[in-house]
C-alpha cells in the first residue's frame, strides 16, 4: 500500500540504498544582498553523526536553516531521502522527517516542559519517540515536566529542545550550537545521549564551535570558513594542523 502524504501535494519518498540520506549540492544562501554561503556541498549518511565546525560568522547556522527550509535554495540543491526539497516550505521539510534544534533553544516560555515536548509531536509522524521515551532519555525532564520551561537550567532547556525535535520522529536532526553557553559537564551529558538517538535510526548534524567535542562525537566533519567548505573528511583522519588552517583560514 503506498504511503499517504502528511501534507497535500507532498509525495512519499524512498531512499535508495546507494544514496546518502541528505545531499547538499553547491548551495548558495543570501540575506538580502549579502551572500552567506558559496557553493556549499555535504553528504550525510543514514545513522551518521556529522559535525559542522567553524568560527563565528562562518555560515554554520545558515547552512542548517537552509536545509530546514527556512531560507531560499534551489530545489535540486538539497536532496533528502532521494527527493529534492530545497527552498522549503519548512512545514513540509518537518513532515518529511527533518527536525531543527535551533540556536538558543527557542522554547515557549508560557508552556510547561511537557507542553513544549508535545508541540513537537503535532504532526503525528510514526516512529519510536514518545513522551515516555523522551523521559527515559532525559529523566530530569520527567521530574520537572509540570514546570514552566523558564524554571529550568540552560542544560535542561537544551534537553527539552532536543526532546521536542525527537517527538516529531525525524530521520535527521539538525542541532545548532548544541553546547552554546553550557557548562562542560552538561555538554558531556548531552553528547552522551547522541548514540541512543542514532540507535533509533536518526542521523544527526551538529553545529559546534568546540572542535575537540565535534571530532570525538562525529564520524565526519565539515569546516566552514567565510561561507565556504574549507575542509571535509572523516573525523579520525583530519590532522590538527589541517583543521586549524581551515578554521582560521591561514
Amino acid at each position: 500500500m503506498p504511503e499517504t502524504p502528511l501534507y497535500p501535494g507532498l509525495s512519499p519518498i524512498s531512499t535508495p540504498l546507494s544514496d546518502p540520506l541528505l545531499e547538499v549540492d553547491a548551495v548558495d544562501a543570501f540575506y538580502g544582498d549579502f551572500q552567506a554561503l558559496f557553493g556549499v556541498s555535504m553528504r550525510v549518511e543514514a545513522g551518521a553523526i556529522v559535525a559542522v565546525i567553524g568560527a563565528n560568522g562562518a555560515g554554520k547556522s545558515t547552512l542548517l536553516k537552509t536545509i530546514a527550509g527556512l531560507m531560499a535554495a534551489r530545489r535540486d540543491a538539497i536532496r533528502f531521502a532521494g527527493a529534492a526539497i530545497g527552498g522549503g516550505p519548512a512545514y513540509a521539510t518537518v513532515a518529511r522527517g527533518i527536525a531543527l534544534v535551533p540556536e538558543g533553544r527557542r522554547l515557549f516560555p508560557s508552556l510547561s516542559v511537557e507542553e513544549n515536548l508535545l508541540i513537537g509531536g503535532q504532526l503525528g509522524r510514526p516512529g519510536p519517540w514518545t513522551l515516555v521515551r523522551v523521559y527515559d532519555l532525559f529523566p530530569v525532564l520527567a521530574e520537572r515536566r509540570r514546570l514552566p520551561s523558564t524554571a529550568l537550567s540552560g542544560g535542561q532547556q537544551q534537553m527539552v529542545a532536543i526532546g521536542r525535535a525527537l517527538m516529531s520522529n525525524p530521520k535527521l536532526i539538525l542541532c545548532d550550537e548544541i553546547s552554546l553557553g553550557l557548562a562542560p559537564i552538561v555538554v558531556r551529558d548531552i553528547y552522551a545521549r547522541l548514540p541512543s538517538i542514532v540507535a533509533e535510526g536518526a542521523a544527526v548534524v551538529i553545529v559546534e564551535q568546540d572542535i575537540v567535542q565535534a571530532l570525538s562525537a562525529s564520524s565526519h566533519v565539515y569546516c566552514l570558513q567565510e561561507g565556504r567548505v574549507a575542509l571535509a573528511g572523516a573525523a579520525g583522519a583530519l590532522t590538527r594542523e589541517a583543521i586549524s588552517a581551515a578554521y582560521f583560514g591561514v
